[in-house]
């Protein structure tokens, strides 16, 4: 005993009084693949961790993510006081309860909901979450009006843009769902009116249309399909609602846009969904999943839960998370009220549209998209242009990386994948003189591939998931 006792006290004056990379766990290897079999000074775990994550690429110079990246100091420590509330204990937290519930009614008035003030919705761990949910609903309500018509309820479809992002084609598998999509064709990489109109049918139960394509930064035309399904009810009966994909375009359009009508103006859209911690300004991850009134959110689908003594309501997927990411949502909406909000996605939107214009400039790139929808634009190389023979966007990507900066190449949607793309997503945090430092990057990159005549150009790239 008398031993172990002189040990503890040896390994205790060692983690006082050695330096932290001479300590025993700094100089041989951590168990990877293992826990460890003794407990270890908590500066030097920190110390072993952090270290590990400088490998990591800087977040501010993620130009490929819609993920907020910066937020006020006040912001993050309100979010480090409710790591612990769990969000779905409503019993216990009631007070997070009633701000989720306050941030709900805001989203539904920001969205021209008819019902704001007592407004249908939840908060999510994400947008891909919400889109699921809205998902769920249309088919439950399609499933539950072919019922009442005697009519087969086995081969339900949705149809939807081949540039949606994956959750959307998780939502197919997972719910048994036939995937329609409206592939690109030329100059168009979204959906339209006109090629929706000819997937849909009795199966269908909704159109899913994106406000803020992740392929190029472009709106899908809400107001165009609703008036296409609109005269496709009068023609055959058959009453098709559309769940708009606010991802990104929801915290947007309301803001820099307040005249187009993608919303709850839209009488045919019956969901949203949007992502907090995109455009949102909310560190990953809270999304929104709002319905036009509660008659569209099948009450098959609402949980009344037991839950630690009282009785909770409860349509998400997802159950336990922290409350952490939907204070600090609210945080924002009082913080910075709709000024806020304008100022900030119009300072965003005009760093856009200057870098693609200085890109534009630089000689081998062309424009697909400018930035004039939400703050996000692409541009491909110049199709006869003999400097860029020896390189492709990719090579592009792989210089910028050596700078810092992640600006993703990619192929774009079925029908269109000969074409590749490189994309820059302008968010919050991002300024005017990185932009300038970003287009000195490219300039010199530009440069170094002039001066490698005999570069074999790359063909393909890193995965990229947007």
């Amino acid at each position: 005993m008398h031993e172990k006792k002189k040990k503890a006290q040896s390994v205790a004056e060692e983690s006082v009084l050695t330096p932290i990379y001479a300590s025993r766990e700094m100089t041989r290897r951590i168990p990877k693949h293992r826990m460890p079999e003794q407990s270890t000074a908590p500066e030097t775990v920190y110390n072993l961790i952090h270290d590990e994550l400088i490998m990591d690429g800087n977040s501010r110079q993620n130009l490929a993510t819609f993920v907020t990246t910066w937020m006020e100091p006040q912001a993050k420590q309100l979010m480090a006081e409710c790591f612990d509330k769990n969000m779905i204990d409503r019993d216990e937290y009631p007070q997070t309860a009633e701000i989720e519930s306050r941030c709900v009614n805001m989203l539904a008035n920001l969205w021209n909901s008819p019902d704001h003030e007592t407004a249908t919705g939840t908060s999510t761990v994400g947008s891909s979450e919400a889109a699921m949910l809205g998902g769920m609903a249309m088919k439950w309500n399609w499933r539950d009006k072919m019922k009442k018509a005697g009519k087969p309820i086995d081969k339900p479809n949705i149809v939807m843009g081949a540039n949606t992002q994956v959750c959307w084609h998780k939502f197919c598998k997972y719910w048994d769902i036939e995937a329609r999509e409206v592939t690109a064709e030329g100059d168009r990489f979204t959906l339209n009116a006109e090629e929706a109109l000819k997937l849909v049918d009795e199966n269908t139960i909704g159109v899913v249309v994106i406000m803020g394509s992740t392929m190029d930064g472009k709106y899908e035309p809400v107001q165009e399909v609703a008036e296409a399904l609109d005269r496709y009810q009068e023609q055959t009966g058959l009453d098709i609602p559309i769940h708009v994909d606010g991802a990104s375009g929801a915290f947007i359009a309301p803001f820099i846009q307040p005249d187009l009508e993608w919303d709850f103006r839209v009488p045919r859209v019956i969901s949203i969904n949007a992502s907090g911690h995109k455009y949102g300004l909310v560190y990953p991850g809270v999304g929104w999943a709002l319905w036009r009134d509660k008659q569209y959110l099948p009450e098959d689908l609402v949980f009344h839960v037991n839950y630690l003594g009282g009785d909770m309501i409860d349509f998400s997927i997802n159950f336990s998370r922290p409350g952490s990411q939907v204070v600090a949502q609210y945080y924002n909406f009082l913080r910075l009220g709709r000024d806020g909000y304008q100022r900030v996605q119009q300072s965003c939107q005009d760093t856009a549209l200057y870098l693609s214009g200085e890109i534009a400039k630089l000689g081998p790139f062309e424009l697909i998209t400018d930035g004039s929808d939400i703050p996000v634009f692409c541009w491909k190389l110049k199709d006869d242009m003999a400097e860029t023979r020896n390189y492709t966007l990719y090579d592009m990507a792989d210089k910028l990386r050596e700078r810092g900066w992640l600006v993703p190449a990619y192929r774009m949607p079925p029908n269109r994948q000969d074409l590749v793309v490189q994309r820059v997503v302008v968010k919050e945090g991002f300024s005017h003189d990185m932009a300038d430092m970003l287009l000195k990057d490219m300039s010199k990159a530009l440069e170094w591939f002039r001066g490698q005549p005999h570069l074999i150009a790359k063909k393909q790239g890193g995965n990229f998931h947007h």
